[in-house]
């Protein structure tokens, strides 16, 4: 594992992160130069600049922290050699990042104060930005440091509510009233029980190899340097590369879904509304407005957009259904379709507009999510149905990820893979259980790991590769009755509860210090 990528290596490596910087600074200048927008000011840009950096050095940090977990097993059984193995697993991060869907992107954004995703372009959402990103990259590199595999989703989770609280107490609100506890509790119970199931499941699969397989090559040491038998080593590299395919599709798309808020706060003409919407979008996005206003079946009430975009606001700040959040919601809508409809098509959205619109839609769609789940609303499931169908062309016109953010991202990740690693690789590989990884052990780990990462991937939830593979690991070991070493479970044990506290009091604390400094 001492073997380095060489001279050779190293120029590579720099002129790939390069190539990357530029190649990302040539495509947000390509769109703007598209949507016809002209700098006026030097600073926006150096600040979309500085963001686009630390959100890809975010990612550069979870590859290297996160992915080492991929590769543990492959390298602790000589089924690759180190400095293959780690290329191998960037490579198929990366191309995990470019197939993602972003409903993982999205779900992590929507945490977020709504008050904030409308101002993202504003003193107080840069600096919503920066300090969510340096909370969970400062706290990243601190575990790492230690070789204590953490979770990086689990850090920006912890991020975003301490943004969200320090927001809420800085404009007067209740420290709760900053965050979409609903959605918080339920990434959190993905967060909290993915490393149960990794164990559980690990220690079951393991079991059921050992009874059904009776091939005593699998559940020996591996001799060193000498590779296991060929049908072994094809299975671990399998599980290698389904566990850094599955990380890159999940992980990946917490950075798009920042990278889209900077730029869509940054650069709106261009990125806040999906001006790449098939031909008959508009008149699908018509009638789907007529069946979501026949769904609320509520009488009309004189309105203004104004005095529609407050109620709905206050309705999903505060969680609270009113009287007029029914009224107030249809008359968005209305002012909604109007608006599509006069333009013709959102590529023709004047710069003007284009900010309220994405923000109007964004508005109608989070209420729709929430009255959804609003007992006092009165909705049928044909209602629901309309409505989220709806909220489906909403989504489509502004929840979007352009092809470049993906292989900036899938860069960002990939080359990470590639240093790092070793720290992690070690924990893993030799301070878990108290013998040597055997074969069975080290695919039985992984495969549950990518099996559940496909899944919460499916359910558009984030989880933690190290959590569910490290905890895997400890399955397979207390399966095997290796033993564990408790000094290493412990620090997993305490990182693990000091994740959440610590990086909701660094991002809130550097958020509070962003806003005096902004």
């Amino acid at each position: 594992m001492n073997q380095g990528p060489g001279k050779v290596g190293l120029i590579g490596f720099g002129a790939a992160v390069i190539a990357a910087i530029l190649y990302v600074a040539f495509s947000v200048y390509s769109d703007a130069q598209a949507a016809g927008v002209h700098a006026v000011a030097l600073m926006p840009f150096v600040l979309l600049f500085i963001a686009l950096l630390i959100a890809l050095g975010f990612e550069f940090v979870n590859g290297f922290h996160d992915t080492a977990n991929a590769v543990a097993t492959v390298i602790y059984t000589n089924a690759l050699p180190a400095h293959v193995a780690v290329v191998w697993s960037g490579f198929f991060n990366f191309l995990g990042v470019l197939l993602s869907t972003g409903t993982v992107a999205f779900g992590i954004v929507s945490l977020l104060p709504v008050e904030l995703i409308l101002k993202v372009g504003s003193q107080a959402g840069f600096a919503m930005v920066f300090a969510l990103l340096i909370a969970a990259i400062l706290w990243n590199l601190a575990t790492w440091w230690f070789g204590i595999p953490s979770s990086s989703s689990h850090t920006l989770i912890g991020s975003i509510i301490g943004v969200g609280v320090a927001n809420a107490l800085m404009v007067g609100k209740s420290g709760t009233a900053g965050v979409d506890w609903s959605k918080a509790t339920e990434i959190g119970q993905a967060l909290l029980f993915s490393p149960l199931i990794g164990f559980c499941l690990a220690a079951l699969l393991y079991l059921a190899a050992k009874t059904l397989i009776r091939h005593p090559a699998l559940y020996r040491e591996p001799e060193p340097g000498v590779p296991p038998p060929g049908w072994i080593r094809a299975l671990l590299i399998f599980t290698c590369t389904g566990v850094s395919f599955t990380h890159g599709s999940n992980d990946g798309q917490k950075g798009m879904g920042l990278i889209m808020l900077i730029l869509i706060g940054t650069v709106p003409t261009a990125y806040a509304l999906n001006r790449a919407v098939p031909a008959q979008y508009t008149a699908t996005f018509h009638a789907n407005a007529a069946l979501a206003t026949s769904a609320l079946r509520t009488d009309p009430v004189p309105m203004s957009p104004d005095q529609a975009r407050t109620a709905v606001t206050r309705f999903i700040a505060d969680r609270h259904f009113a009287p007029d959040t029914k009224p107030a919601l249809v008359a968005l809508i209305a002012d909604i379709d109007r608006q599509v409809s006069s333009y013709g098509s959102l590529a023709k959205v004047p710069a003007a507009a284009v900010a309220n619109v994405r923000n109007d839609m964004y508005l109608a769609s989070e209420a729709i999510k929430r009255l959804s789940n609003e007992h006092a609303a009165g909705l049928s499931e044909k209602d629901i149905a309309a409505l989220n169908q709806y909220k489906q062309s909403l989504d489509k016109g502004t929840r979007f990820v352009p092809t470049w953010v993906k292989v900036a991202v899938a860069f960002a990740l990939g080359l990470g893979t590639m240093v790092g690693w070793r720290r992690i690789v070690i924990t893993v590989g030799e301070k878990i259980g108290k013998s040597h990884m055997t074969y069975a052990q080290g695919a039985s780990a992984e495969l549950v790991t990518m099996g559940t990462i496909l899944a919460a991937d499916t359910m558009g939830l984030p989880v933690s590769t190290t959590h569910i593979l490290s905890s895997g690991v400890a399955g397979t070991m207390a399966a095997n009755r290796s033993g564990l070493q408790m000094e290493t479970i412990r620090n997993l044990a305490v990182a693990w509860v000091l994740t959440l506290p610590v990086s909701i009091v660094l991002a809130g604390t550097l958020y509070w210090l962003f806003r005096l400094i902004f």
